[in-house]
């Protein structure tokens, strides 16, 4: 249903997407198939997985799917992270610290694994979810149906292995340039009634951030990561099934610094007033836990799931005092922390063949606390600096927010080859701020031909600021120091409430061959964005009055026989005017200059595109991606009023299975990325909210071996 460009460059599975799945409409279910009658239990485990996937549909949405195959068949497979696995999804923009940019928004990204939401944490530079437990991605854009509210940029699906259709694993050592090195591990099985996965992975790097210079060694850049996942399953009776997911991630970085700067701000500390730049040791630690308990009950006409779930997640940025004294006027340590917990439930009936009814609730709650300790210079009224020995400013913060939703929809197929999708969702938030919203949405999908779907949709959104990143840091604490702002006011963000209009329409050309077209326009109010302000990395949330995003994205893919190809291409124009929150945050000039003009907003990138190819010959694949970006905005005669230069980031890969006599089977991997060595710039360390300049990968060799047990 909806615009769906479905990516299948199948490593195992020629076939495709359909294939692939744990039992797909071909009847095949796992392994089982293969060696005798298919198990009961596995067969209740699928009915129970299409019972749970049909809460939630896409009806009029347009969905970008890969599954476990594409997955793996990427260069890097599923030791790349996530955020680069869905830069190959259409109108996905590259930013620094492994952010994304859908549709040209910020963030406001939802993640969701096997139906349950996950609350947003704190993350900076860490990648808490891995394609190493997924079965299948999927990203879910445009005017969204009524069960999907809050973040509505995109919806990041995953959909976790299961032990219901697999046992064993394997255990895997990847690695290469800049002394990078991975290991890692799957495991998978049942006994009975309980399914049961998991996966953990241990990563260190020399480059954990992006470098800030472009060099291929930065400086001070080490990194170590580690990842673990769980999933547990137990089917109760033919109807019910109880599951369990929990997850960690701690990762370590070291910030990267620049050769050969000095300080250019004239401050004195005790008497010193240079340091050498590669010297500067500053490191930023950031952890994060969640878990979820799932109930699913899935009769002959309703079905409905029920989750628990909780999510704790922290950040502690460690500054090297003197030399960001002399550099910022500030060495501030900072510590933030983030507790959610909530609970979500969703279910559908089919009333009859016409109409199918849905509806469901999120409850949430959240602590934010943070504190931070600041060594500043006091200076005078014209801002000179009238002390050698820095002043503390210790300030703390903590505050418990609220969130509630609710929505019903009715999907009515009112003639054979039309149906429409019509409900609406209240979302209400008690936070730094409070305020609530009830938001309509209609969605329309016409299958004109066998081969052609045609969809028209509108959405109203309502999107919270993003609790955890929001502060009442007191303005004032500052005042006569070197770290004084530059604005005394600092109103706290609001809600960002937009009207949202996409059409587009998928055409089947060939067997092998499928276009996708898709238009999308979006008028807000109160349009949040977020930006770094100061050393730690931690963004600051803010809103402009005004906003729009528009655009259009066209999708390709072709396979054939063992060759699988996808494209895709993306025109997109985002911009905000007049700031009116968190206005401590910026100058006075671009205050001023923003308060009665648009501007395009820092992450604005007019032009993206992807592809990728691969190709499988007996045990052997080979594939190739890549992605171009026409620059994100840089400061010009005007804020935001450049856009640095365009680039394309090629890599390769290839995948050799062999099955040694007494090691049994085992894949061997070499991958190139970037592999002609394009040095290109993701950030100039100029523009709304950027704090610094960094560039994208060089390149590098990696190789790895997996084996399967």
């Amino acid at each position: 249903m909806g615009s769906v460009s479905t990516v299948a460059l199948a490593a195992d599975n020629p076939a495709g997407d359909a294939a692939a799945e744990p039992a797909g409409a071909s009847g095949q279910l796992g392994n089982s198939s293969a060696s005798g009658p298919v198990p009961e239990i596995v067969i209740t485990a699928k009915r129970l997985l299409d019972a749970r996937n049909s809460i939630q549909p896409d009806l009029g949405a347009s969905t970008y799917k890969l599954d476990e195959s594409a997955l793996e068949a990427q260069p890097g497979g599923v030791n790349n992270g996530l955020n680069q696995v869905m830069l190959q999804a259409p109108g996905v923009a590259q930013d620094s610290f492994g952010q994304l940019h859908i549709r040209g928004e910020h963030a406001n990204v939802q993640y969701r694994i096997n139906g349950v939401i996950l609350p947003e944490g704190i993350s900076g530079f860490g990648q808490t979810l891995s394609p190493r437990f997924a079965h299948s991605v999927s990203l879910v854009t445009g005017a969204l149906p009524a069960q999907y509210g809050l973040r509505t940029a995109g919806i990041i699906d995953i959909q976790t292995k299961s032990g219901a259709f697999d046992n064993g694993g394997d255990i895997s050592v990847y690695g290469g340039s800049y002394n990078t090195l991975q290991t890692s591990f799957d495991i998978s099985g049942s006994s009975g009634n309980l399914n049961y996965f998991a996966s953990g992975d241990f990563k260190t790097s020399g480059v954990g951030i992006e470098s800030p210079d472009g060099s291929g060694k930065p400086n001070h850049d080490r990194t170590e990561n580690g990842r673990g996942f769980v999933f547990l399953q137990d089917i109760l009776d033919p109807d019910t099934q109880v599951s369990l997911m929990a997850g960690t991630e701690r990762g370590q970085f070291q910030i990267p610094t620049r050769s050969g700067q000095s300080p250019s701000l004239g401050y004195n500390f005790n008497g010193q007033t240079d340091y050498p730049s590669d010297k500067i040791d500053e490191n930023q630690r950031e952890i994060t836990h969640y878990a979820a308990a799932t109930y699913l009950k899935a009769l002959d006409a309703v079905t409905i799931q029920s989750s628990v779930y909780g999510r704790y997640s922290s950040l502690w940025f460690k500054p090297d005092p003197v030399p960001d004294l002399l550099y910022n006027g500030i060495s501030q340590e900072a510590y933030r922390r983030s507790i959610a917990g909530g609970w979500q439930t969703d279910g559908s009936w089919v009333v009859n063949d016409h109409h199918t009814l849905r509806a469901g609730l999120l409850l949430q709650v959240e602590r934010s606390s943070g504190i931070t300790n600041s060594q500043v210079f006091p200076v005078d009224d014209d801002g000179n600096q009238i002390g050698s020995t820095p002043t503390s400013v210790h300030d703390t913060f903590g505050k418990t927010g609220y969130s509630e939703s609710v929505y019903i929809q009715d999907e009515w197929k009112f003639a054979p080859d039309w149906t429409l999708n019509v409900g609406g969702r209240f979302d209400s938030f008690q936070q730094f701020d409070s305020e609530s919203q009830f938001s309509p949405r209609v969605n329309l999908v016409w299958q004109a031909t066998p081969g052609t779907t045609v969809h028209a949709g509108y959405s109203r959104y309502f999107t919270p600021p993003p609790f955890e990143l929001v502060s009442n840091t007191a303005v004032t604490k500052y005042a006569g120091t070197s770290a004084a702002a530059a604005s005394s006011i600092n109103d706290a963000p609001k809600a960002e409430r937009a009207n949202y209009f996409d059409v587009g329409i998928e055409q089947k050309l060939t067997d092998a061959l499928t276009v996708g077209l898709d238009g999308y326009y979006k008028k807000s109010k109160n349009m949040l964005d977020e930006g770094q302000f100061g050393a730690p990395i931690i963004l600051t949330p803010f809103n402009y009055d005004e906003g729009t995003q528009k655009g259009v994205e066209l999708s390709l893919t072709y396979a054939v026989d063992n060759f699988q190809s996808y494209a895709n291409f993306a025109v997109s124009k985002a911009e905000g005017k007049k700031i009116v929150s968190s206005q401590f945050s910026f100058s006075q000039d671009d205050l001023d200059y923003i308060s009665n003009h648009f501007i395009p907003v820092d992450h604005d990138q007019r032009f993206t595109a992807s592809a990728g190819a691969s190709y499988r010959i007996d045990r052997t694949l080979l594939t190739t991606d890549l992605i171009y970006g026409s620059g994100l905005r840089a400061d010009g005669a005007t804020p935001n009023g450049a856009a640095l230069p365009g680039y394309v980031q090629v890599n390769f890969g290839a995948v050799q299975t062999l099955d040694l006599p007494t090691v049994g089977l085992m894949d061997v991997r070499f991958d190139v990325i970037n592999v002609f060595d394009e040095k290109y710039e993701i950030r100039d360390g100029t523009g709304v909210g950027v704090g610094a300049p960094q560039y994208g990968p060089r390149r590098g060799f990696y190789f790895g071996v997996t084996k399967t047990f």
